[in-house]
């Protein structure tokens, strides 16, 4: 069998939201039943670069992958390798910075769909980059959203995003110009963005408030507050394991004995009932991403097996 290569256009095509959701939705079970494994991300450096490689395998979907990506001053470029588990096979090689979009979109779709208010229908939303319109895709999949507010630094991404996601949506997107006020009064509060320091005043949260915190995966940068954090109450995880390593959103809580990790689970103990992700509609609840390579491997064997369907991509000579 030959190894097919799949371009970002293919995956454009190729992949949605909802498919994306039901995919990393069932590695996640298949991980909490232990047909599942994931790695979580090492990096190394050299001068002006950084290599960034995670991998994963799921006994279920038959798939192990390696995610591996290029950060430097000009560019990233990111790449899943797939291969058979019975086999051995390289099957495919995928361009992988959409199915990345894609695939932590798919992990707050999930984390909101089973920890959020039923009801939730109110938006705040911090970022504008392709992150923060992936989220907003997979919170308006799992719940009827009827508005969303959102900051960004930029005035005119912040207008260009607004009229952008109105009409992906269908939904009312309105530009904020103070961040507090996009964080208070809301259902949902996502943060996907690049920052180093906390976004908003914990303080400003509603009762019943569920953020997706999804912006870092550096232990030296933070979206939320110290205040956010200990106003939650209940804290999930995409892994704690990968969390530990590189959620930087925690570091102050943990460091002022705000927070213990024994206050935290993992979203698939969630799944699985073992663990709760909201307990009463006042509650204040929390999902961390920092991204896994079982969710790249999850969404990139969908891409695979409807490539195949499809008869799209590239064979390459070997």
């Amino acid at each position: 069998m030959s190894t097919l290569f799949l371009s970002e256009a293919d995956v454009e095509w190729l992949l949605d939201m909802p498919s994306a959701i039901e995919g990393v939705e069932a590695a996640f079970r298949a991980w909490a039943d232990g047909k599942a494994d994931n790695q979580p991300r090492r990096r190394v450096t050299a001068p002006g670069a950084m290599l960034h490689s995670m991998s994963a395998a799921s006994e279920y979907l038959g798939f192990m992958g390696l995610k591996v990506y290029s950060t430097t001053r000009e560019a990233a470029r990111f790449h899943v390798w797939l291969y058979d588990i019975t086999s051995g096979a390289l099957v495919a090689i995928i361009e992988a910075n959409r199915l990345g979009q894609m695939r932590t979109g798919a992990a707050t779709g999930v984390a909101t769909r089973m920890m959020a208010r039923p009801d939730a229908a109110i938006v705040g939303c911090f970022g504008t980059g392709f992150q923060a319109r992936t989220q907003l895709q997979a919170v308006c999949a799992v719940r009827k959203i009827e508005r969303v507010e959102v900051y960004g630094r930029n005035e005119e991404r912040r207008l260009e995003f607004a009229a952008e996601m109105t009409e992906l949506c269908d939904v009312p997107v309105k530009a904020m110009h103070h961040p507090d006020a996009v964080a208070a009064e809301k259902d949902i509060v996502i943060t996907a963005t690049t920052s180093k320091i906390p976004l908003f005043d914990g303080r400003v949260l509603d009762e019943g408030t569920h953020l997706n915190v999804v912006g870092s995966n550096w232990l030296t940068k933070a979206e939320i507050d110290v205040a956010t954090v200990c106003r939650a109450d209940h804290i999930v995880c995409d892994s704690i394991e990968a969390c530990q390593l590189e959620a930087g959103d925690f570091v102050a809580a943990l460091d002022a004995g705000s927070l213990e990790w024994d206050r935290v689970c993992n979203l698939a103990d969630v799944l699985t009932g073992e663990e709760t992700g909201r307990a009463t509609p006042d509650d204040i609840t929390l999902f961390k991403s920092v991204g896994l390579a079982l969710e790249d491997v999850a969404v990139a064997v969908r891409v695979y097996h409807r490539a195949l369907a499809e008869s799209a991509g590239q064979k390459l000579p070997f």
